[in-house]
């Protein structure tokens, strides 16, 4: 029976929304080694905008940074830290579910990734019955996620302490789950196929 993921290892951590912050989180972020999982809410059911309301980030040495990108936005300051990411990282891989529906909001803030690994199509390129991220990583990590607050207003401001935890929790699993896909691509013979179609 699959265990149920209930908080981040090292817990949920605070959200950044200052200058200093951001700025503290990339060099964090930068610091680390391997892939970043990254993943962003939107408020689809409540703003007619798709833009992110909150940005989580994990790297492995690089720590699990939950972002928000509203007051960010508008500092010039978050500009140059958000170019500084974006060229420490162009050669490494984001992994990223369901990609399509983050880039564009990842884009408006300023994030360009250039190498993706998308575990959603991953999993439906290795034959994975259910993609969502909750299933997935239930039938590769043995882990259940709650998704409870999946549908919630992220636009409202102060962002509830159990929405933090749910959204840290989506970036959590996401290396583990990339690795684990990609072992699944790897011994069917698709991992290249799958690599020109992350590109796509």
């Amino acid at each position: 029976m699959a265990k149920p993921l209930l908080k981040p290892v090292g817990g949920t951590p605070r959200i950044i929304a200052t200058d200093s912050a951001f700025a503290e989180a990339v060099t964090t972020i930068i610091s680390g080694t391997g892939p970043i999982a990254i993943d962003a809410e939107r408020a689809s059911g409540y703003r007619y905008s798709q833009r992110a309301y909150l940005i989580q980030i994990k790297r492995n040495g690089g720590g699990l940074h939950l972002i928000d990108p509203i007051p960010l936005a508008k500092s010039d300051a978050a500009k140059v830290q958000i170019k500084k990411l974006n060229d420490a990282l162009a050669d490494v891989e984001w992994v990223i579910h369901a990609s399509t529906q983050d880039l564009p909001c990842l884009r408006e803030f300023g994030l360009t990734p250039k190498l993706l690994f998308d575990t959603e199509l991953g999993g439906r390129l290795a034959g994975c019955e259910r993609v969502g991220l909750g299933p997935l990583t239930e039938a590769l990590l043995d882990l259940t996620l709650a998704k409870e607050h999946s549908a919630v207003d992220w636009s409202y401001r102060p962002l509830h302490p159990e929405w933090l935890n749910y959204a840290a929790l989506d970036v959590e699993v996401l290396l583990d789950l990339r690795n684990a896909i990609e072992k699944l691509l790897s011994d069917q013979g698709k991992l290249k196929w799958a690599s020109a179609d992350f590109a796509a």
